[in-house]
């Protein structure tokens, strides 16, 4: 996986010292556009922009007629910002790690478009013996979507340093392994599977802890980040956006509306997000879920996102600081009041 992911990076960098020749050559203006996001209702303002044809439909009020959208699901954000890289995909829907990643190995290169959800993610284990993350031994694992960069490793950096001390923020790096959410909550499932442990999400935390026996909240990322933390926001490259501005503009625009929908008519989206993702939850359970603390967190503005970097380049992750959420963020969110 390390040497996956050193790869990865290697190829990000020559993309950016090539002044990302492939996806030059692909940046002009395009009318299908090409999304990916991953499982949960993290992502429910995709699946309401898909059903909806948001985007297409603000493309058109902003004089672009005849936009169509592919929206394509990835198990985990490593996957996605492969493709993303290789011009497979315009624009992400991920995890504020991925974000960060890309924007730094591509010196600016990729730029957030806006957030749209900042949910709580769970860290659930069905092992009685670990109760705080200082009970995890050597071989106890935890799975999180990419191992190192994914938001779940970065927020168990953070707890692990602030459970071992600063200089000990990559301890429980060892004990993750790479596993889509839907596949985690499988292994959760098999009292057989080695994976004992999950950074999990919506709606996946609620059905471990209503149907994995002993599982149990171990901590969760609001006691880790000290308020909210973006979990899934839209970007692309900067050759995209400059080359689709109004396109950028219309993926604001529909995200807003499709997070309107969700406060406005919450059981109206829940119902659209089991019609295009397939999940079998009720819709009273996933309503009675979105009543639960802070998963009504759907907002255009990064939140979190600072204290998230300032890990990254503490810990050498980023080689670049940040001065402010802007700075990896497209001018369409400069208005916002993201932090």
């Amino acid at each position: 996986m390390i040497k996956h992911l050193r790869s990865k990076l290697a190829a990000a960098a020559l993309i950016a010292a090539t002044g990302f020749t492939a996806s030059t050559a692909q940046a002009q203006q395009k009318s299908e556009i090409s999304l990916s996001r991953q499982p949960g209702i993290f992502y429910m303002p995709s699946h309401i922009m898909e059903k909806q044809k948001l985007i297409e439909k603000h493309a058109a009020s902003l004089g672009i007629a005849g936009v169509t959208t592919k929206w394509v699901t990835f198990s985990g954000g490593g996957a996605q910002t492969d493709a993303l890289l290789a011009g497979g995909v315009d624009i992400l829907n991920t995890g504020t790690g991925n974000l960060l990643l890309l924007w730094d190995r591509t010196r600016g290169g990729v730029k957030g478009i806006v957030a749209t959800s900042a949910q709580p993610m769970t860290l659930i284990s069905r092992d009685a013996n670990i109760k705080s993350i200082k009970d995890f031994g050597p071989s106890d694992k935890i799975a999180v979507p990419t191992v190192k960069v994914s938001t779940q490793a970065i927020v168990l950096q953070i707890a692990a340093a602030d459970a071992f001390g600063a200089e000990q923020w990559s301890k429980l790096d060892v004990n993750t392994v790479q596993l889509g959410h839907p596949d985690a909550y499988a292994a959760l499932s098999n009292s057989k599977h080695e994976v004992h442990t999950h950074f999990s999400i919506p709606p996946f935390t609620f059905l471990e802890l209503k149907n994995v026996p002993g599982a149990h909240i171990v901590l969760s990322s609001p006691d880790v980040m000290g308020g909210p933390l973006s979990q899934a926001q839209f970007f692309t490259t900067t050759k995209f956006a400059d080359a689709n501005p109004k396109i950028i503009q219309a993926v604001r625009d529909a995200t807003k509306e499709a997070q309107d929908l969700i406060r406005s008519d919450t059981r109206q989206a829940v119902e659209i997000y089991k019609e295009i993702t397939g999940d079998k939850t009720s819709v009273e359970e996933l309503l009675d879920l979105l009543k639960e603390p802070g998963m009504m967190e759907w907002n255009l503005e990064p939140q979190g996102t600072m204290k998230f970097a300032a890990h990254l380049y503490k810990t050498g992750t980023l080689k670049t600081q940040p001065k402010a959420w802007t700075d990896y963020y497209l001018p369409v969110a400069h208005d916002l009041k993201g932090n």
